[in-house]
């Protein structure tokens, strides 16, 4: 394992150490490939199996200039305590008998069905992930959006706004998140494999198959996934949020997407201290992509990882697409 991952562990790196039996493993994987952030996102184990206290630092210490036969005035950081909660996602896969068992090809189908199932639960943590509020759905973990959502508050500084209207439904934001476990990570319960886990019931009776009062027999599986969000440092968080409508290809007026994210990179005090990625969804990667064309001397590039997959990066940074990312928000 590399220097990097074993420092900023993702949920393909714990899949080892916290699964020897590999009995999640191919969940991880498959979990992985469907959605970018998972690729990158930090995980560390909760000290609770309900949620995650932290310490952040809410001040630095005052240093003293000493001078001779003088003393110095004593002086200590500021901290607050914070809870963060678990959302449980759950998941019930069931699959028809018949339709399992056709020509033979069990496992096989029982495989592709389930893909949905899993993507599903991918869907939604991602969604989870950037809007979930445990204020008005308590069973959700709360995201980032509720977090980053008031220029006034102290993380305002790390809000960037352009022809965003308050008022309206047709912005969209980009993030930029450095993940680490001293910044923005994920958690999930003391003591579990990585919060994922399933129960294979085997052949069961189905109840109201193809409609109500009607039965059936089929597979069943249920997934589960116990997660949430801890934003230790939020000056590692930067959200980017516009009027999409505004925003035009050749970028000589409205909302500029290259220059909001310089801007974004200088908001995160080290980028050495943390793993920084972009996220955006469709609507704004096409428009940064066109913006892009026509200027020659940004700092974009394409590289291929280790699989070979090409990566986009913006002065170093990777930029990944996550759909979950609404082109509908409310405007800050």
């Amino acid at each position: 394992m590399s220097t990097l991952s074993t420092s900023y562990p993702t949920l393909l790196d714990l899949r080892q150490r916290l699964d020897p039996d590999g009995k999640i493993a191919p969940i991880v994987e498959i979990l992985a490939e469907q959605n970018e952030v998972i690729q990158d996102m930090v995980w560390v184990e909760a000290n609770d199996v309900t949620g995650h206290t932290t310490t952040i630092r809410s001040g630095l210490p005052d240093p003293t200039w000493k001078r001779l036969n003088y003393g110095v005035q004593p002086s200590k950081s500021r901290t607050v305590q914070i809870k963060d909660a678990l959302g449980h996602l759950y998941q019930v896969a069931e699959v028809d008998k018949d339709l399992a068992e056709l020509n033979g090809l069990k496992a096989e189908w029982m495989f592709s069905e389930h893909l949905a199932f899993l993507e599903a639960m991918n869907q939604e943590f991602s969604s989870t992930l950037f809007y979930g509020n445990e204020g008005t759905a308590p069973a959700e973990f709360t995201g980032f959006a509720p977090r980053f959502n008031d220029q006034t508050a102290e993380n305002g500084g790390n809000i960037l706004t352009s022809a965003a209207t308050p008022d309206g439904t047709d912005n969209t934001s980009i993030w930029l998140v450095g993940w680490g476990p001293n910044t923005v990570h994920g958690i999930f319960p003391k003591g579990s494999k990585a919060g994922l886990d399933y129960t294979d019931f085997g052949l069961q009776a189905l109840e109201n198959q193809g409609g109500t009062g009607l039965r059936g027999q089929g597979y069943r599986r249920d997934y589960s996934w116990k997660c949430g969000l801890t934003v230790r440092d939020w000056r590692y968080v930067v959200r980017i949020n516009y009027d999409l409508e505004d925003a035009i290809p050749a970028g000589t007026s409205g909302p500029v997407l290259y220059d909001l994210m310089a801007q974004a990179l200088h908001r995160i005090p080290s980028l050495g201290m943390c793993k920084p990625v972009f996220y955006m969804n469709r609507d704004s990667l096409d428009m940064l992509d066109r913006q892009a064309m026509n200027k020659s001397t940004l700092g974009f590039s394409t590289v291929e990882d280790a699989q070979g997959k090409p990566i986009t990066r913006f002065r170093g940074v990777p930029i990944r697409r996550c759909d979950a990312i609404l082109s509908t928000e409310s405007g800050i």
